[in-house]
């Protein structure tokens, strides 16, 4: 598999983001940063983190299929934040721990406990302890990033764990937590966490280091193949790099600079052809795990983009089901990432799906 050489290195756009995250996290403060999947949410926590000095700690709670699970995912991401140069110092402090680092044969460093079933509450109570002693013992701050937190409550059904970790954090000067979302719930969350939404990219951010990143591969985008290109990804920087890659892979004869291949907007299209039709099977089982009035919406949109779906013309035009019913409908696939709300005027959110949407149904 070739790697993609459009990972960017640097932040693309994101700026104004980049300093309110920044400061949120400078001031000892907690946030939830929302979006759709792929549009750049734990790329902005990282630049961030960096900006501020703080040593990021991943952790995604969907893998948390229980206490026990949440404590080894808790547990790697605190090892995998502190290099190898630092985990003598994580042994100082398991020596009053129920805790012990141990290295294998490859070098690997992991945090082993033996705990009798029930005393998994005093391991994640000492667990919460090392962010804020590596914190001071390094003159850093940690941010803990959670991805798909909310999946905590399918085992934590009381909450106790969830409000405990706030708790403590909180209570902590260098420890800072951020939640990854694809909305932000206001009424679920608490009142004092900040709120940072990202929104599409804009052309003019996109535009000038995608051409860049293109031309340094030895490829040159036409205006009209630049023009063509940003209508497929629509400020989706997922799908940004997706299509970048999938052209150079196509139509590059080599990474020669000095001539270029001339990228013509059929290339631009054939290349965005062949990339969804690569990802048809993950799309074909997204749609058969959504409702029928779920699909409907997306397939209207699809093929008819428009600010209005509640419009009584929209409604009549493409069968859709009217009041509460496609309320509903729109705000679950926004819920889940699929659709934007009517701050972005209804648009796909994954502007790849919404290509092969149109394109399986023209």
């Amino acid at each position: 598999m070739v790697d993609n050489p459009f990972i960017p290195q640097r932040l693309v756009g994101r700026q104004a983001e980049l300093q309110q995250v920044s400061a949120i996290l400078a001031a000892d403060e907690d946030l939830l940063l929302a979006g759709v999947p792929g549009i750049g949410r734990r790329t902005l926590i990282r630049w961030a983190a960096k900006h501020s000095g703080a040593r990021v700690v991943e952790i995604d709670c969907l893998r948390a299929t229980s206490c026990d699970r949440f404590l080894q995912l808790l547990a790697e991401g605190l090892l995998s934040a502190f290099g190898s140069d630092e985990h003598p110092l994580i042994q100082r402090w398991s020596q009053d721990q129920p805790v012990v680092l141990q290295s294998s044969s490859s070098g690997r460093a992991t945090l082993v406990w033996h705990l009798s079933s029930g005393k998994e509450w005093s391991l994640f109570q000492a667990l919460l302890t090392l962010p804020q002693k590596m914190a001071e013992w390094l003159d850093c701050r940690v941010v803990l990033v959670f991805q798909n937190f909310p999946h905590l409550r399918s085992w934590d059904r009381t909450s106790k764990w969830e409000h405990h970790l706030r708790q403590e954090i909180q209570q902590q000067s260098r420890v800072s937590y951020a939640l990854i979302a694809t909305v932000a719930e206001q009424q679920t969350q608490p009142s004092d966490l900040k709120v940072v939404s990202l929104a599409p990219l804009t052309d003019r951010d996109l535009q000038p280091w995608i051409v860049d990143a293109i031309t340094a591969k030895g490829l040159q985008l036409e205006p009209e193949s630049q023009a063509l290109f940003l209508g497929y990804v629509q400020g989706h920087f997922g799908d940004t790099i997706a299509l970048a890659r999938r052209i150079w892979q196509s139509e590059r004869v080599s990474d020669d600079l000095f001539h270029p291949v001339i990228i013509q907007p059929h290339h631009v299209h054939r290349s965005a052809i062949a990339l969804v039709e690569d990802l048809s099977v993950t799309f074909e089982s997204l749609i058969l795990l959504l409702p029928h009035s779920q699909v409907r919406v997306l397939e209207s949109l699809a093929l008819d983009p428009t600010d209005s779906p509640h419009a009584r013309e929209y409604i009549q035009k493409h069968h859709l089901s009217r009041g509460g019913g496609l309320q509903g409908a729109l705000a679950s696939l926004e819920q889940k990432g699929l659709v934007y709300g009517a701050d972005h005027g209804y648009q796909i959110a994954l502007p790849l799906l919404g290509f092969w949407l149109k394109y399986r149904l023209g």
